[in-house]
């Protein structure tokens, strides 16, 4: 697993001996397109780092429609955050996208690894510091863009995103319809 070693590195400095240490704390987990990780109601334990792959959180209306809030590729975490921290149930359900391979970590692990390597503080530290300002970023182009806006924008910086992810999945995390995201890209297209 060099690129979680890669992507730790990014953040902070860890030699050979302490990466071994720190990676022993994770479980390598494949899974299958579609694969439930997390389903609502249960009890959120890990956290997900995705090594190969896509990884989405969910949650379902009460009219039963699909909502994604999150997705995840390589060397990007999913959990439900507050649930995890506090060791709740979730309202939310994480799913493959695609065929994966990811690294779970559960809460007693985490802070275990946390006592054992302190310079995973900082680690964290600095993930969730860039989580929090993606989720502000989304929030406020959500408020200030009209839907076509908001589209083009997430196309222009994220278009590896729009030729990967399902357009069914796009437009739930875009909050559309996919019959309303196929109108935009038709009038984009004349």
């Amino acid at each position: 697993m060099d690129n979680f070693k890669a992507h730790l590195n990014k953040f902070i400095t860890v030699n050979e001996e302490e990466y071994v240490s720190i990676f022993s704390f994770f479980e390598v987990l494949k899974v299958k397109k579609k694969q439930t990780l997390m389903l609502d109601g249960e009890i959120c334990r890990n956290m997900y780092f995705v090594v190969e792959g896509c990884l989405r959180k969910y949650f379902i209306n009460e009219k039963g429609v699909e909502h994604t809030t999150q997705f995840a590729i390589e060397n990007w975490w999913i959990t439900d955050t507050f649930a995890y921290e506090r060791q709740l149930q979730t309202d939310f359900n994480i799913q493959s996208v695609e065929k994966s391979t990811i690294l779970v970590i559960d809460f007693k692990n985490q802070e275990l690894l946390l006592e054992k390597h302190p310079v995973m503080e900082k680690y964290f530290r600095i993930i969730y510091q860039r989580a929090y300002a993606a989720s502000e970023r989304k929030l406020r182009y959500l408020t200030e863009y009209s839907r076509e806006e908001l589209y083009v924008h997430f196309s222009t910086l994220y278009p590896w995103f729009i030729q990967r992810i399902p357009q069914y999945l796009i437009a739930s995390f875009l909050g559309f319809t996919p019959e309303y995201l196929s109108e935009i890209k038709a009038k984009l297209r004349s």
